[in-house]
Formats: structure tokens, sequence, C-alpha cells
């Protein structure tokens, strides 16, 4: 059966040493849902064992979660208690390291009123945008990984029992994860050495704009001056490398917030807050998107573009092979960290600073008269295939093949 104990040491000792690279008397922040508690205790064993001077686990509870949208007044999902955010704050001056278990159940709030879901969120990320920023700033360090439940598994696999779903769910995880290996610390420095060698050869070139074609998308995404791109493994404030997402499969840069044109099409379902949204199609104009569609989850889609004006912006581009381990399982997981890691992608919301020459110094203004767009939000939504190619345009103006069919040609 998976995962065996073995497995699960692997996994721990991987977010630890590879996820955030713990470091000696440094404090390490677990989140993670109730039903990953044998997950979370290897992991605390293995930071204490790594020199973790402290480790707290946030538990959380998505069951709790659905009695209070259901049950709670209008007005509980407008205000956010700021001792946790100043909480958060605390932890992040301190040096922690973030570690976050990341398995929602894609079908938790159907039926549940989407305007509650959108202002509980926007209450959250508006109390959270200190803690947040500074992770988007690469800080400190933090890894998201993922872990089996019977939930989670139901939607990916439905037509299975549930155990037999949930060990399906985890052998997908422990490919993607490489914990299988006999040593997937070595393996993970090998697959991020791979992941750099792109990254330096898109940062020679230096393209001033991105040009997409496939079935349902035509959009062109000019870059920022001193764009940087970004994969694999990451430095923090400090010097110290991380991985932020295991698995990983992508590079990724910033767009210009005012330069994307034109159309694209979604390829796989997004699990947004506890809602799906499919089949949906979004129009650009000078980077604001002016028209949208969706076949399912059309007022969740409206509503995380209502989250302020930056939501209607891009603040990632990100390209993946198509063929590529998590693409090639020919499974959709309803789980972005998943689904993202296996096609292109870009993201609606907040540009990372790292993504820009100088971006963690520079003031909001600053960055965002250098293209960086602002917003409290930073959403991930698919849209590769094996149809997709994409060029990019150099600074001469000479238009160079990157992707052709899905996959990288350069």
């Amino acid at each position: 059966m998976y995962p065996s104990k073995q497995h699960l040491e692997n996994y721990a000792a991987l977010a630890v040493n590879v996820g955030v690279n713990v470091q000696q008397g440094q404090t390490v922040v677990v989140m993670a849902p109730i039903t990953a508690a044998p997950l979370v205790r290897l992991i605390a064993s293995k930071a204490y064992e790594a020199g973790a001077k402290n480790v707290h686990v946030e538990y959380n509870d998505e069951e709790l979660s659905l009695i209070k949208y259901k049950k709670a007044p209008e007005e509980a999902f407008s205000e956010y208690p700021m001792w946790r955010a100043k909480a958060w704050e605390e932890y992040v001056e301190t040096g922690a390291a973030f570690i976050q278990i990341y398995c929602p159940n894609p079908d938790l709030l159907n039926g549940v009123d989407p305007a509650r879901v959108a202002t509980a969120s926007k209450t959250a990320s508006a109390a959270l945008s200190g803690y947040r920023g500074s992770l988007m700033n690469h800080t400190n360090a933090w890894s998201l990984i993922s872990y089996a439940t019977p939930e989670w598994a139901a939607k990916v696999f439905p037509g299975l029992a549930p155990e037999e779903a949930v060990q399906k769910l985890w052998e997908r995880i422990i490919d993607a994860t490489r914990i299988g290996l006999e040593d997937p610390i070595q393996a993970w420095k090998e697959h991020n050495a791979k992941l750099l060698q792109v990254v330096e050869q898109l940062n020679r070139k230096r393209y001033k704009q991105l040009q997409y074609e496939a079935p349902g998308t035509s959009l062109t995404v000019e870059l920022p001056e001193g764009h940087i791109w970004l994969g694999g493994s990451k430095a923090n404030a400090k010097g110290i490398f991380f991985n932020p997402n295991m698995p990983t499969e992508e590079v990724f840069t910033m767009p210009h917030k005012d330069g994307v044109n034109g159309t694209v099409r979604s390829t796989k379902p997004l699990n947004y807050n506890g809602q799906v949204i499919n089949g949906f199609s979004l129009t650009f104009k000078d980077g604001r998107v002016t028209d949208y569609s969706a076949e399912q989850g059309y007022e969740a889609l409206s509503n995380l573009l209502k989250t302020d004006e930056g939501a209607r912006h891009l603040g990632e581009v990100a390209l993946v092979p198509h063929d590529s381990p998590i693409s090639n399982s020919n499974v959709i997981f309803f789980n972005t960290l998943y689904d993202e890691n296996a096609s292109c992608h870009l993201a609606l919301g907040q540009a990372y600073p790292v993504n820009l020459e100088g971006g963690t110094k520079m003031s909001p203004e600053e960055l965002l008269a250098h293209g960086a767009n602002r917003s409290l939000t930073h959403e991930d939504f698919m849209i590769g295939s094996p149809d997709m190619n994409i060029d990019g345009v150099t600074q001469a103006g000479t238009r160079e093949p990157i992707f052709r069919n899905g996959n990288w040609v350069i």
C-alpha cells in the first residue's frame, strides 16, 4: 500500500532539506489539514534533526470552514483576527521557514454563496498582505507540497473505491515528487540544475514579447525591461536556496501589466477557493481583462476578477512543456500545485518582485512604474496544450520559436 513509511520519511526529509532547507536555530512553521498529521509529525522530527529551534504547527479543518460558510452571519466574512496576521508577520521577521501542505477538496463549497467566499478571501488577503508580500519577495524560505486525502482523491479518481482512489493519488504524488527514488534529494538537485539551464537561456535572450497561438488562444504578452526568468530552487534574502513548489516543472517571469492583448482559453479546471471554474476564456486589451466567459463557475470567476483592479491584470507567465512527468500522467488533479506543473499557465493578480532586476528593493510605486502588477490575489490558471505554439520576439524585432506543439524547441 502507498504511501509506505519510507515514502513518508523521504517526503518529510525532502520538505525540510530541499523544500525550505532548514538552518540551525531556525523556526519552522507548518500549515496542514488535520488529515495530514502523520506527515506533519515526520516533518517536525526531520526539522529538529536539521537544527530547527522550534516547529509550530497550524492545523486547519475544511469541514469547519464549510460550517462557517453555511451558518455564520454575513459580517463574519468581512473581519479577520488581526492577532493572527501579526503572528505571521512576526514569524517572517524572525526568519522562519514556512511549509504548507496543500490538498483542498475541490467540491467543498458547492452550493455555498460565491459572494461569501469572495468576501472572506478578500478580507484574509488584505489582512495577510504583509506576510504574503514577504513570501513573494522570497524574504523567507517557503515550500508548498500536497498530501492525498479521501476528498481530493475522490475528485481525481471518481470511478474508484475510496481506498483505491487514495492509493492511486499517492502513486502520482510519489512519482511527481521523486520520493520513491533511492535518493530523492540528489534527484531534486539534478532536476533543479536542468531547470536552471532553461532559465539561463531565456535570461540571455531578453525577449521583449511572447506570442501564444492555440485553439481558442491568440495572445501577446509584453515583458518588462529587466525581467528575470526563474525556475526550480530560489535564494531567499539570506542566500539560502529553497524550492517553493514541490513538484515543479515551470520556468516563469513577470509580464508587463499593461502589455497583454488578445484572448486566452483555459485548458484545465481551476479550483478557486473550493469552487471549480472550467472552460473559461479571458480577453485582454492593454493588459486588462475586458471580457470573459466560463462554462462552469462563471460567478466565481467574476468574483475573482472583482477582487481589485489588479485582479484583471496578469502577474505571472510560466512555461511548462506538455511532455513532462505530471502532464504525461494524463490526470487532472484539481489542485493548482499539480495542474500548473503539467501546463503552461498565467496568473491573474500580484506579480513577484523577484522577477524584476532590483525588484525586491523597489517601493510599490516603483514596481508599478516598471510594469509589475499589484493585487491582493495571485491565481494561476492553465492554458497549455499539445497544440500550443509560443514565439519570443527579440529586442531587434525578430520572432523566434520557443514552443512548438506544446514543447520546447530552444
